[in-house]
């Protein structure tokens, strides 16, 4: 486990466990004309965008994200670079991915993608957004507002909340994630980043108490 680990409560693990559940679309997934797979420091990204593809869901991908702090020791030539070559190891075809190795964040990760597409020739209707888990819900939101002319679907690997921490390593970081992105769903449509999304009373109070229980190490000031 990671430094930042402390005993997580069993009543904190439900919490946290509805905020998982709400951040997942749970889109039915069908054919589309091309995927973004979205840079962070998770490859289970990757994974799941090669599945996808050899399940013949897209002809094309792209890999988008440069570098952040949290990931310029793990992916040292930038997130897009690394997932490429770990889908290509999957069975991925060169041919088939494009590299989008600039963007910073969720935004730019959206528009940058485009621009990579437009200059291939590439002008789809229907994009799967292939995500963390605990970020299906932002990116949609986020594609619906920059890219409101396609059609959007969202996949991420098929884990549950234990499964995922466990890959992670820390149970801590993984709670204070699931609350920022939570943060940036309600917040970000009053800075015009995404479209509005319905927060359930349930899931709010949730994370409203887990802030109160000190997950803030991914808030932003708001």
């Amino acid at each position: 486990m990671g430094d930042n680990q402390q005993a997580i409560t069993e009543d904190q693990w439900h919490r946290a466990a509805l905020i998982w559940e709400y951040h997942q679309m749970h889109h039915a997934l069908r054919p589309v004309d091309v995927a973004i797979g979205l840079g962070s420091h998770d490859l289970g990204v990757a994974t799941r965008s090669a599945e996808l593809y050899r399940a013949g869901l897209f002809p094309a991908l792209v890999f988008t994200g440069g570098n952040s702090p949290t990931t310029a020791k793990v992916f040292p030539r930038g997130e897009a670079v690394h997932f490429r070559e770990h889908a290509i190891g999957l069975g991925v075809p060169s041919e088939a991915i494009l590299l989008e190795p600039s963007a910073g964040n969720t935004g730019q990760n959206i528009t940058l993608s485009r621009e990579v597409l437009a200059a291939a020739g590439i002008a789809p209707a229907t994009v799967l957004l292939v995500s963390k888990p605990y970020m299906e819900r932002r990116s949609y939101a986020t594609a619906r507002k920059l890219w409101p002319d396609v059609e959007i679907l969202c996949a991420s690997e098929p884990l549950e909340l234990d499964d995922y921490v466990k890959s992670i390593g820390d149970e801590k970081l993984v709670l204070d994630m699931l609350v920022g992105d939570l943060q940036r769903v309600i917040e970000y449509p009053k800075r015009g980043f995404a479209i509005e999304q319905e927060v359930p009373a349930d899931v709010r109070g949730a994370y409203e108490s887990l802030i109160r229980d000190g997950f803030t190490s991914r808030l932003i000031a708001s």
